[in-house]
């Protein structure tokens, strides 16, 4: 039997997420994601469309690899300004009952105590359907704004992460017994001091004593969801994730990337499935092909290529401003995002700034850019997930909230059709559960989380 197809709804708090330009299209949202109005609206719409989550993308410095500047950055609303994404989700919560959401947060400027209780809060106040996406940080201001001299090498960066989710896992795991919260009035007892522990953490990077300070929650852990795919990314996504979010350039790298931590998950002594990959993928539709025309040329004509160019350079660590058209890019294992700087330098498709500049002009020249009706759309999805053996999708937003209404009207309903989608949510599931199944609410038992367990694994 064919597996149901995930999807997450890509998010981020300011004018311009992934695709550039297109808040200036009349209708578009974008601009109001200052506003709780923008969030409580996209939670109702996501949840009538039965996705899995929200999956909110964020940043804590801004582009300057382009230029050597962030000007072009704030000029075009590149991912700045933008807002912190953990305080709109209570709002979506408290408008939604199955949504899930992820929320980003790095593992390099933020000590892990006080993110731990903000984890911790947010999946009790969620009530199970938070996941956190891990991220190490790429952009060299965001170093600077936490009081470093330089932004860390690429793989120390993940160093640091291993021994961060190490706290993290402590923390929320172990700290607290599951019935260390007694509220006996009688005796006076909210909390049994006996069942309440110090972590005693000593690392080379952090040390925390603890208690932690907030009372399990339905899924201790939240759901852990990570991007990396360098060498080094993968390694840390086999051993810690739950899914990971992949934006390849094609079928055939999806499949690659998916094969290789299906495998990397069995070195690291955990089941293949026990990983989820999404992949990342825009799509367009509309009743008929005429309108489906229309709606790709609008956003042709709005596209702001600069924007683009400005989000790959500080992916990459590869400036592609200047004349030099005919230079190809370089693969120099920099300190960015490694597998966006191989990307178009080595291999068939290596090509050179002109190449790559008209390659971003247009958004159908992106192979996981899908414009059809939803019969067609629905066929290329069929396709990418059952030739990748990928478990589902993070949508991209082209216009807020045309790109999520249109999946909701068009694409859902032929999706379940075909039995491909669910038709309804379970209630009172966690997150963790949707990806995993009945009485899975906390980490499984091959998940490193799961040996800092008070609880049997999988309880």
């Amino acid at each position: 039997m064919s597996k149901l197809i995930h999807v997450n709804g890509f998010e981020m708090a300011t004018p311009g997420h992934i695709n550039h330009g297109l808040w200036r299209v009349p209708g578009n949202r974008r601009t109001d994601y200052t506003k709780l109005s923008y969030w409580t609206d996209l939670a109702r719409t996501l949840e009538r469309g039965l996705f899995d989550a929200v999956f909110l993308a964020d940043v804590v410095g801004t582009y300057t690899t382009y230029q050597g500047s962030r000007r072009a950055a704030l000029r075009a609303g590149m991912q700045v300004p933008n807002i912190d994404p953990m305080f709109v989700v209570p709002a979506m919560a408290a408008v939604t009952e199955h949504l899930g959401f992820a929320v980003t947060g790095t593992t390099t400027y933020e000590p892990p105590f006080g993110f731990a209780r903000r984890l911790g809060t947010l999946d009790h106040l969620t009530g199970g359907r938070l996941a956190w996406n891990i991220v190490t940080g790429y952009l060299p201001d965001a170093a600077r704004n936490y009081g470093l001299s330089e932004q860390l090498k690429h793989d120390d960066r993940y160093a640091v992460a291993d021994e961060y989710l190490e706290v993290i896992y402590r923390l929320l795991q172990e700290s607290w017994d599951d019935d260390a919260v007694v509220r006996d009035a009688e005796r006076q007892v909210y909390t049994d001091p006996d069942r309440v522990h110090e972590i005693g953490f000593e690392g080379n990077h952090f040390t925390v004593a603890g208690p932690h300070l907030s009372e399990p929650s339905p899924q201790r852990t939240p759901v852990l969801y990570q991007a990396g795919t360098s060498s080094r990314g993968k390694a840390f996504a086999a051993r810690h994730a739950e899914g990971v979010f992949l934006l390849p350039r094609d079928d055939a790298q999806a499949a690659e990337e998916i094969a290789d931590l299906r495998r990397l998950a069995i070195e690291a002594g955990r089941e293949p499935d026990h990983v989820k990959a999404f992949i990342g993928v825009e799509i367009v539709t509309a009743a008929t092909r005429e309108e489906v025309a229309a709606k790709v040329a609008l956003l042709q004509q709005h596209r702001d290529v600069e924007g683009h160019l400005v989000l790959f350079s500080g992916w990459s660590g590869i400036d592609l401003s200047g004349d030099d058209t005919d230079r190809y890019l370089e693969y120099r294992g920099g300190d960015a995002m490694q597998t966006f700087e191989r990307m178009w330098s080595e291999g068939e498709d290596r090509k050179n700034i002109g190449e790559l500049v008209e390659h971003l002009s247009r958004p159908e020249n992106n192979k996981l850019f899908i414009a059809g009706t939803p019969d067609v759309v629905a066929d290329r999805l069929e396709q990418l997930i059952d030739g990748t053996d990928a478990d589902g999708i993070n949508l991209v937003q082209h216009l807020s909230p045309g790109t999520f209404t249109d999946f909701v009207d068009h694409i859902v309903p032929e999706l379940q059709r075909r039995g491909r989608y669910r038709t309804a949510y379970t209630p009172g599931e966690t997150l963790r559960e949707r990806f995993f199944g009945p009485g899975h609410a906390r980490p499984l038992g091959d998940h490193p989380a799961a040996r800092h367990s008070r609880v049997p694994a999988g309880a």
